[in-house]
């Protein structure tokens, strides 16, 4: 009943009004967050609206950080666990789609696809984003997160991020963008919201770039099948040198890489594998692989998190850090 009172405040009927007036924001009231997140589980969002329009997305935003409700902007959803209670506030999502090929450069936006811009990349002859394919989400989500694999990240090649700042829309350089292992600017500044950005690619051959870009497909569509419902590793990987030194006395040097120890190599070690609560599981075949096998809650799925962090953190006294991002909780 409280939760009912709550999304009937005053404040959100007026938000939701306001909104609705911009004719290229499409507004919905009590949206089920489940379909907008990999995981397929969370309540509903008081009011939800989405736009490929810059300009009425910085509208959007000020009107819903102006109501004084709980604003927060999402992507694709990849990496989100939203509460089963919902959030009781507005969602935004800025769903601009535009890749833009000139020479070595390609400008792209914060809604496409990170795989749309793989594969037009691939097609124009483009080297140097092929070894993030398959992994799902946006491009501002992977600029967000600095998402990478097999050794390198999209940092590598971003030359300028577009982004609006609270106040204006303005333009900054790589260097400015502090990117780190999963980490950028954009992760510590939650009032920073990417639009675009500006990527630097070299020449090279499309039929022996999708040959390499087919071939990670095949693998990570065997470790994380299109179908399920799963952020992908729940947690980071970590460097050896920032370990205490019972944990790495501990790590077997062939399970080092690049100077990092897979959190999964810590998971199993505490039993992991294959673990289960209600509808939330642990793959049986990668301890960093937690899934919704199908009736799945959020509760379930951050008990379960909190349950692995426990773990490790007794055995080996070091703490593991999520990749996924919390809402409404």
């Amino acid at each position: 009943m409280r939760a009912l009172q709550l999304i009937r405040m005053p404040e959100i009927d007026e938000t939701f009004v306001r909104l609705e007036l911009n004719p290229q924001l499409r507004v919905s009231r009590d949206t089920p967050l489940s379909q907008y997140t990999r995981f397929a589980i969370g309540g509903p969002a008081a009011v939800y609206a989405e736009t490929p329009d810059a300009p009425a997305f910085v509208s959007a935003l000020r009107t819903a950080r102006a109501s004084g409700l709980p604003v927060v902007v999402i992507g694709g959803g990849t990496n989100l666990i939203v509460s089963d209670a919902g959030f009781r506030g507005v969602v935004l999502r800025y769903t601009s789609r535009r890749i833009a090929v000139d020479s070595g450069a390609v400008t792209v936006d914060a809604g496409a696809d990170l795989q749309a811009l793989v594969d037009r990349s691939i097609d124009a002859g483009l080297r140097g984003v092929e070894t993030l394919t398959g992994i799902p989400g946006t491009v501002g989500a992977a600029i967000y997160g600095n998402a990478g694999a097999y050794g390198h990240s999209i940092s590598e090649r971003v030359r300028e991020v577009a982004f609006h700042d609270g106040s204006r829309t303005r333009t900054i350089s790589n260097a400015e963008c502090e990117f780190d292992y999963r980490d950028s600017v954009f992760k510590r500044r939650k009032d920073w919201i990417v639009f675009s950005a500006a990527l630097s690619l070299d020449a090279s051959d499309p039929a022996e770039l999708r040959g390499a870009s087919d071939g990670i497909r095949k693998v990570r569509d065997e470790k994380y099948p299109p179908s399920m419902k799963c952020a992908g590793s729940i947690f980071k990987n970590l460097l050896l040198a920032d370990l205490p030194e019972r944990a790495r006395a501990e790590v077997p040097p062939q399970v080092v890489r690049e100077g990092k120890v897979p959190s999964a190599y810590f998971l199993e070690q505490v039993g992991a594998k294959g673990m289960a609560r209600g509808g939330i599981r642990v793959a049986g075949y990668h301890a960093n692989l937690i899934y919704n096998a199908g009736h799945g809650t959020a509760s379930e799925l951050r008990e379960t998190i909190e349950e692995l962090k426990g773990r490790v953190r007794e055995r080996f006294g070091l703490e593991l850090e999520e990749e996924v991002q919390y809402v409404g909780f």
